[in-house]
């Protein structure tokens, strides 16, 4: 296996679960200029406790009546907010969506609450192939077999099966082959975040 592959199988499978509820807030509404330092947090939490997706900031923007800049800065003290806290809750983002999904910590019991099936875990080879494409994304099914050395049709439907990784574009080359990328399922499945969190690759950074 390579060395930077380690790097994303020593995350613990946090597991596939969304977010889930957690609190109520009620603050004033109405008319007028969109709502400004902790009222803005609470409001963006409560559109995102209620979202049954990722939602993007332009679109929380238009609904509060905010900036973008504005929406990026309350999400920033949002997610300090459920960290400090120790919450059952963080806010994981990816690119310019975001949405509020169950902690890790708290997901082995989220599973049992709702009775899901702990022994579904992917093998190796599927693992392999979804750190290929979580450090080098986006790439065509055929750069991750160029990495890999060997042919990922089975571990890449089961990726894309399991929700993990999805089409995020096409390369305008001859053929247009799907580039792929992983999803926010990705995401809650190892407890992240965001991309950003991804353990950091050796120095010498090889694939």
């Amino acid at each position: 296996m390579h060395e930077p592959i380690d790097a994303l199988l020593a995350q613990p499978e946090a597991g596939p679960v969304a977010g889930q509820p957690h609190s109520v807030v009620t603050i004033g509404g109405g008319a007028g200029p969109g709502p400004q330092n902790g009222a803005l947090m609470a409001v963006l939490e409560g559109l995102l406790f209620v979202a049954s997706e990722p939602v993007a900031l332009q679109h929380l923007a238009e609904v509060v009546g905010s900036s973008i800049q504005d929406v990026d800065a309350g999400l920033a003290k949002l997610a300090a907010a459920f960290e400090a806290g120790a919450r059952g809750v963080r806010l994981q983002r990816k690119n310019d969506s975001v949405q509020i999904t169950s902690a890790p910590a708290v997901s082995p019991f989220i599973e049992r609450f709702l009775g899901l099936d702990l022994s579904t875990r992917l093998s190796p080879a599927a693992m392999e192939a979804l750190a290929v494409i979580a450090y080098r994304q986006p790439l065509t099914r055929g750069e991750v077999e160029a990495i890999r050395g060997v042919n990922c049709d089975g571990v890449l439907r089961t990726l894309i099966s399991r929700g993990l990784v999805e089409p995020v574009g096409r390369l305008e080359q001859a053929g247009r082959p799907f580039l792929y990328g992983t999803t926010f399922q990705f995401l809650e499945y190892f407890g992240l975040p965001g991309l950003e969190a991804l353990p950091p690759l050796p120095e010498d950074g090889r694939t």
